[in-house]
């Protein structure tokens, strides 16, 4: 591709996704905005629903993309096991710095980053990286912070209950009434541009009060899911494009949502907030190299 041609590109790409944050980012700071509501309505309505609407959809393929959400999984799950020995070194909490380095913004980020570079027929590879991460997140990662946490707990989730429904629409060759699926995947392009508007929003929320661990995390969260991923390259075979989808998935910054969880936990929040803010401005420049590594 010529240098021109991929600049362009590159542009195209990044650019729409970061307007967005950044038009998030400034009404936040204009207005004083409770997002909480927002968040609320993405995950129980808008998020199922585009979740829903790619896997009940039928031409999406399950054993298509097995391997690619295996090598997903291993990402999300080597992200934290590679860099187990670091914790020993510093001394910081295994449960303030590891699962920021294992849970990336696939939502909030990955899917509209991945349907820019690669189109629309990329949605449900994106879908599929997303749906990993997030089952491994309300499991193995609330279990990393609290060990009493029921997994049964996360069934209660739409999300997950949209996934399994689409998943046995897909399945069984259901279809729903057009008069229901336009509607429904009306809800479902909705998700993603509030994902990136609330994301700035978010991001002001957070400080820089430990900036040494965010530096470190912004660093090590990208260089660390590449890792995995190439080692994940030597197991599975993928065609370019989902091997492209792979490699931007195990580069996407630590997700807002680990703050969020963090507050709850009480798990040193300042800390997290830190990683995460500091990985999502970081992001400006990592995702763009490895744009125009895969493209």
């Amino acid at each position: 591709m010529e240098v021109s041609v991929l600049a362009e590109k590159l542009l195209l790409t990044v650019f729409p996704l970061f307007a967005v944050v950044a038009a998030g980012a400034l009404y936040g700071r204009w207005k004083q905005t409770d997002i909480s509501i927002a968040n609320r309505m993405n995950m129980d309505v808008f998020v199922p629903a585009l979740v829903f609407s790619v896997l009940a959809d039928k031409s999406f393929d399950l054993l298509a993309y097995q391997d690619l959400a295996l090598a997903a999984g291993l990402i999300v799950l080597g992200s934290g096991l590679v860099l187990l020995p670091l914790i020993s070194l510093t001394g910081w909490s295994l449960k303030t710095f590891i699962p920021p380095m294992m849970f990336n913004n696939t939502g909030n980020m990955g899917i509209p980053l991945i349907v820019l570079a690669f189109g629309e027929e990329a949605l449900p590879a994106a879908v599929i990286v997303f749906i990993v991460e997030m089952l491994l997140h309300f499991s193995v990662g609330l279990y990393i912070l609290d060990h009493r946490t029921r997994l049964s707990a996360m069934l209660k989730m739409p999300v997950v209950q949209a996934t399994i429904l689409g998943f046995a629409f897909s399945f069984m060759n259901w279809s729903l009434p057009e008069a229901l699926a336009i509607p429904m995947d009306m809800l479902g392009q909705i998700s993603i541009p509030l994902m990136l508007f609330t994301l700035g929003v978010r991001l002001l929320s957070v400080d820089l009060s430990d900036w040494r661990i965010g530096l470190a995390g912004a660093i090590l969260c990208p260089l660390s899911g590449l890792l995995v991923a190439w080692l994940a390259g030597f197991i599975w075979s993928f065609d370019s494009q989902q091997w492209a989808i792979l490699l931007v998935f195990s580069a996407l910054p630590p997700a807002v949502l680990n703050y969020m969880v963090a507050e709850q936990y009480n798990q040193e929040p300042a800390r997290v907030a830190s990683i995460v803010l500091l990985g999502n401005f970081a992001s400006i420049l990592t995702l763009p190299v490895v744009l125009a590594w895969v493209l």
